[in-house]
């Protein structure tokens, strides 16, 4: 008798863990849930749940994942040029001359070559192609007019023919609503958690 209550004592237990497990992983899939009572005074649960993207071949679902692993590593990285970004315009306005302002985007720019140089040979193309594209989705510029605004077009340009030289562009555009439109519904999940 000991033995069996200790059985099923154990099983409850599990079924419990494993019920728990199941509600974790699917509740990803759960934008909005509520109670509510029908006509007939009833009270029933009402789920709203996420779109979900059905691709007919396997092709386009192994692109959509690599693009999920490429926003994963990347996006955190654009977030932080953002911030920097928005941080150094608030320094460059305190300098009056154009030389101290020079001196500094040089110092930073070497201080950035430094940190982040290790990150970006780690990457691929495709996520460097990504990151331009994220980055110019959270500054509002491209990458080449970033580097145009705060160094020179020289050397935005010399950038810019290195960036070709390993088959990627600076003058990528975010664009939401056209070619960019799954990029931009997998940051929007990245951004909720739902990732």
């Amino acid at each position: 008798m000991k033995r069996l209550c200790l059985i099923i004592l154990l099983l409850l237990s599990l079924l419990t863990s494993v019920d728990s497990v199941v509600a974790q992983r699917y509740k990803s899939g759960i934008r909005k849930a509520y109670w509510g009572v029908d006509s007939k005074g009833d009270s029933t649960l009402y789920i709203t749940l996420s779109e979900i993207r059905v691709y007919h071949r396997k092709r386009d679902l192994r692109n959509h994942q690599r693009m999920v692993r490429a926003v994963k590593k990347v996006y955190p990285l654009a977030i932080e040029a953002a911030k920097r970004m928005e941080g150094l315009d608030q320094k460059l306005a305190e300098f009056e001359r154009r030389k101290d302002k020079r001196a500094y985007t040089a110092a930073i720019e070497d201080a950035l070559k430094e940190e982040i140089s290790p990150m970006l040979w780690k990457m691929t193309r495709y996520e460097g192609k990504i990151l331009l594209k994220l980055i110019d989705r959270e500054t509002n510029h491209t990458v080449f007019g970033i580097i145009k605004n705060f160094r020179s077009g020289f050397t935005a340009g010399f950038y810019q023919a290195l960036a070709k030289l390993f088959g990627n562009d600076l003058k990528l555009e975010y664009d939401p609503e056209g070619e960019d439109e799954i990029l931009e519904y997998i940051v929007k999940y990245y951004q909720a958690g739902l990732l």
